[in-house]
């Protein structure tokens, strides 16, 4: 039997795979459905070290790092280290915080492919395994990154929702402007950028590659968590849309009483000039 590991590390919301790639010397225009691959010479040089021909990293621009038959947590950091130098805001203070390992078993004495939470056995080594791994991996970090996102965002709103209850009604724009800023940034990161419901394109040419990419898709249930995200997005901006709705209908009435107590003010200086108490103009 054969092993493969794989441990998925989700670092950020977005990565310039094609800085690297000319910093890297790899002459190839980098786009969003296609990871970057390093190895060899290049992952040497990266890591300051010799390196096994074996290992190599996936970098997807959507945030998210696979590192193949690393069990070397420093080399991580260095490497997480040295994609810092492209993306500054990455936070590495606690880079296992969302993470995956799994590992790929060949073994021959195998019929059929074998899925479980830790590993997949299939009977015999495919060239495109690796890369689908790696992709579904990359993937699942990154939703459950955005998945914890979420639920801050939600926690946020039902502090909201807990002044309104109290009978607190004023919201102030700015706090709304960031809520749905906060909404808007989690939307396009999960269902845009992760681009969960996107294929390789390895699978549109490989039958093979294409049914084993959708039964790790439906193993990790990828796309069930995708709709769930959708769905809870557009709870929140419902949710939103009723605070913003009632926040102006408040600003409204305000300015309606404002306008009713010019009037009265207006109409007692007037009784007044009438009645002789002020001189009239």
């Amino acid at each position: 039997m054969v092993d493969i590991s794989f441990k998925a590390i989700a670092i950020t919301n977005e990565i310039d795979l094609n800085k690297i790639a000319l910093q890297c010397g790899i002459p190839k225009k980098f786009t969003w459905e296609e990871p970057l691959r390093l190895k060899g010479t290049i992952l040497q040089s990266i890591l300051g070290k010799k390196v096994d021909d074996s290992k190599s990293v996936l970098v997807f621009s959507f945030g998210s790092v696979v590192f193949i038959n690393h069990s070397n947590e420093e080399e991580i950091k260095i490497f997480l280290n040295y994609l810092r130098t492209f993306e500054p805001d990455m936070d590495l203070r606690n880079i296992f915080r969302y993470t995956d390992d799994y590992s790929l078993h060949i073994s021959e004495t195998t019929e059929s492919l074998e899925l479980t939470d830790e590993y997949v056995i299939v009977p015999e080594y495919e060239s495109f395994y690796p890369e689908l791994i790696s992709t579904v991996l990359a993937k699942s970090v990154a939703l459950e990154k955005t998945e914890e996102q979420l639920g801050v965002i939600h926690d946020r709103l039902e502090t909201m929702i807990d002044r309104l209850e109290r009978g607190k009604l004023r919201i102030g724009n700015k706090e709304l402007a960031r809520t749905t800023a906060k909404i808007l940034r989690h939307d396009y990161n999960t269902l845009a950028y992760i681009m969960i419901l996107d294929k390789p394109d390895i699978t549109w040419t490989s039958s093979n590659a294409s049914e084993f990419y959708d039964k790790m898709m439906d193993f990790f249930e990828l796309s069930d968590r995708h709709k769930i995200l959708k769905s809870k997005t557009e709870i929140l901006y419902n949710i939103i849309d009723g605070f913003s709705t009632i926040s102006h209908s408040i600003r409204g009435l305000f300015v309606e009483w404002i306008v009713v107590i010019l009037i009265v003010i207006e109409i007692v200086i007037t009784i007044l000039e009438i009645a002789g108490w002020i001189p009239g103009t």
